[in-house]
């Protein structure tokens, strides 16, 4: 007789709201501020075609969590990569649970972005615009949405079908309404924040469609010979954070923030326990780079399990 849930992505998405998934993710960069959340840089095992890939986190405060999540990158597996996140309690070891599927681990990625939108955008953010429309774009709508109140979303991707199918599919899914628009520029000009949420290894945008005062973020491709960002937002930007400074310095290729770049990057805890070391004026430029904070799955996925209990 076993005490803990093996959870699917059917049971996540049964109990799941963005609310929930953002106060879980707040939650856990509270930790980090405090210094209760131990997060190393992921590392990777050779498995001989493919690698196994670990994020593991310690979050020893209130939340009271710690475990790992594992997926693995063989080729065949083609995009339905195996995802397994294992939850523990941190004062006793006990184990709690599992999940298994892409949803939480897609969703905290959703969740992060919605915590830098709320520390990082202005405060009369009205316009929220996204290029990309897979998986994790829907989630960073969705997350964006929930931290601010935001009065409409603008979308663009390449493919009509693709764009328009995401619209009508996440309009249902938040209370702004979402337009898909056949031109990124005006996607770019009228967004107060601004997601990157693409498989781009070149820019999706120019950087002179960036007006002042904008937010963006960015969770596609951010190295310097492959990236989504115009690397002219980096020098540009007058704040640039990103949730784990120790997973950019633990990448083997040069970051797109590199340099006296990356001297000046802030953590988006940091952030959020001192809004000073934020956002300072109106029209100031903030970039936030995502590159998932190790142990945040893990006080998402324990939220989960408690639903279950």
């Amino acid at each position: 007789m076993t005490d803990f849930s093996v959870l699917t992505d059917a049971d996540v998405y049964s109990q799941f709201d963005y609310e929930q998934v953002v106060a879980a993710v707040r939650d856990a960069f509270a930790e980090r501020a405090a210094g209760t959340l131990e997060a190393p840089p992921r590392w990777h095992v050779d498995a001989g075609e493919g690698d196994l890939v670990f994020t593991a986190g310690a979050v020893t405060g209130p939340a009271n969590a710690a475990g790992f999540r594992v997926y693995e990158t063989f080729p065949d597996s083609g995009d339905e990569h195996t995802e397994l996140v294992a939850v523990f309690d941190a004062t006793t070891g006990g184990f709690e649970g599992l999940l298994v599927g892409h949803a939480i681990g897609g969703l905290r990625t959703g969740g992060i972005g919605g915590v830098a939108i709320d520390c990082l955008a202005r405060d009369d953010s009205e316009t929220l615009g996204v290029l990309g429309s897979g998986f994790q774009a829907r989630a960073q709508v969705g997350a964006a949405c929930a931290a601010r109140g935001f009065e409409d979303v603008l979308v663009y991707s390449p493919t009509r079908e693709s764009r328009e199918s995401f619209a009508e599919t996440v309009d249902g899914e938040v209370e702004p309404p979402v337009r898909a628009l056949d031109d990124p520029e005006p996607v770019v000009r009228g967004a107060d924040a601004l997601v990157c949420a693409t498989t781009s290894e070149e820019p999706v945008f120019d950087p002179e469609w960036l007006e002042a005062g904008t937010h963006v973020t960015t969770i596609g491709p951010r190295f310097e010979d492959a990236h989504e960002l115009p690397l002219e937002v980096v020098s540009r930007a007058d704040i640039v954070a990103t949730d784990s400074l120790p997973q950019v310095d633990a990448y083997d290729r040069p970051y797109v923030a590199s340099g006296a770049d990356r001297e000046r990057m802030v953590e988006l805890a940091d952030v959020l326990e001192n809004p000073d070391c934020g956002r300072r004026r109106e029209n100031e430029i903030t970039l936030f780079c995502s590159v998932g904070l190790a142990g945040t799955e893990v006080v998402l996925g324990k939220r989960f399990l408690e639903r279950f209990a």
